[in-house]
């Protein structure tokens, strides 16, 4: 037999490598998921910073409904954007969404309007339970400001008002994998208790005023 044939020829070459164009393609691919990411972070970015301020406003102003609106429309374009485009890059944008979540949340509560739900807001349930569980320290921030101007009435309702949200967030039980839900509601379950104390010493402090002093009933 002579060592010309196709089956030596093979043995002498050794396999062939991969084609040009699929490293090629591996390469764009590569480099879109980077763009994409950067695009992500940069989309992200401004909603977060967006909603913190929103939720500054909400605090001092005790209105902001064009920058709720702005939080709103921002939030329900990046979780389209996600959606179409997110390819296992969502967390990413995980403390953005809850944020905004908690900001338009907040702005409900204090609006005096209906709680949106996730269908509402156009996100997923796992970045609205975690916005949920932040909206509860929002809460205590208002009962803490009712207590501070001797609103107790309105610390009241307020604290009625996280005592459903804790009960609500309470809930849900599910593993860490699907959603890092555990320490959002031990803190709430905390801050709960601590507040519940605080509007029982202020109505305790308030019975024991003479009467005709501010805060007195």
């Amino acid at each position: 037999m002579t060592g010309d044939s196709p089956s030596s020829d093979s043995r002498a070459t050794g396999p062939a490598g991969l084609p040009d164009g699929v490293l090629a393609s591996i390469e764009a691919h590569l480099r879109q998921r980077e763009m994409r990411r950067e695009d992500l972070h940069e989309q992200a970015r401004r909603l977060r910073r967006l909603a913190q301020a929103t939720m500054v406003r909400l605090h001092t102003d005790g209105a902001a409904t064009a920058d709720l609106e702005k939080v709103r429309a921002t939030l329900a374009n990046l979780s389209d954007w996600l959606r179409r485009e997110g390819r296992g890059d969502e967390p990413l944008a995980l403390d953005a969404l809850q944020e905004a979540v908690e900001a338009s949340l907040l702005g409900a509560i204090v609006e005096g309007t209906r709680l949106p739900g996730p269908a509402d807001l156009s996100v997923e349930p796992e970045p609205y339970l975690l916005g949920l569980g932040d909206a509860v320290g929002e809460v205590r921030r208002l009962i803490l400001d009712r207590l501070a101007h001797d609103d107790l009435a309105g610390a009241d309702r307020m604290l009625q008002l996280m005592e459903q949200l804790t009960h609500a967030l309470l809930r849900f039980d599910t593993t860490r994998a699907i959603v890092q839900l555990k320490p959002k509601q031990d803190v709430a379950r905390n801050l709960l208790e601590r507040s519940r104390g605080e509007v029982v010493m202020a109505r305790f402090l308030a019975r024991a005023r003479p009467a005709g002093e501010p805060g007195s009933r």
